[in-house]
């Protein structure tokens, strides 16, 4: 009988800790998303000399979560290329509404100034910290990553010279 009892009461306490009162808050995530980007990837394909680099990017949201819905967003950009013709200028990095093979306007720029950034020995990496995100257009992101890319602009490609979709980390 006593086996029966203690046995009772670990399921019992083995249940209430699997309760669903127990969640994680949920301002302690910030979803992560990497692409690999690619001259390839662009609408239409880089056919240039530029058409030799490629790339990755890591993208994190560090929203602010209000009764479970982000009422905040920022955003940190880890961008590196490499394979690129020396001196390639990066002139621009956004993340942009579209599938593979669809194009899109600008959604979040990373708000990399022409210039900012030379790919001397055409390889190179550069970091947007604390970029704001408006709160509705993070939370598509974090949905539905897969309809969403990330690319950079050069002067030789102002339309885009590598780019890859977010995929969730």
């Amino acid at each position: 009988m006593r086996l029966l009892s203690a046995l009772a009461i670990a399921v019992s306490l083995l249940f209430a800790g699997c309760s669903s009162d127990h969640t994680t808050a949920p301002s302690a995530i910030n979803p992560s998303f990497t692409a690999s980007l690619s001259p390839a990837n662009e609408v239409p394909p880089i056919g240039n000399a530029e058409s030799v680099g490629r790339g990755t990017v890591t993208v994190t949201f560090n929203p602010t979560y209000s009764a479970g819905n982000i009422t905040a967003a920022t955003a940190v950009f880890v961008v590196n290329l490499t394979g690129f013709p020396a001196n390639t200028p990066i002139n621009a990095a956004h993340i942009h509404p579209g599938a593979a093979g669809v194009n899109g306007g600008v959604l979040v720029s990373t708000g990399l100034a022409a210039g900012t950034v030379v790919l001397a020995n055409g390889s190179g990496t550069f970091t947007s910290p604390a970029v704001t995100v408006l709160p509705e257009v993070a939370q598509q992101i974090i949905k539905t990553p897969d309809a969403y890319y990330f690319n950079v602009h050069s002067a030789i490609n102002p339309g885009g010279v590598a780019r890859g979709q977010l995929v969730r980390q």
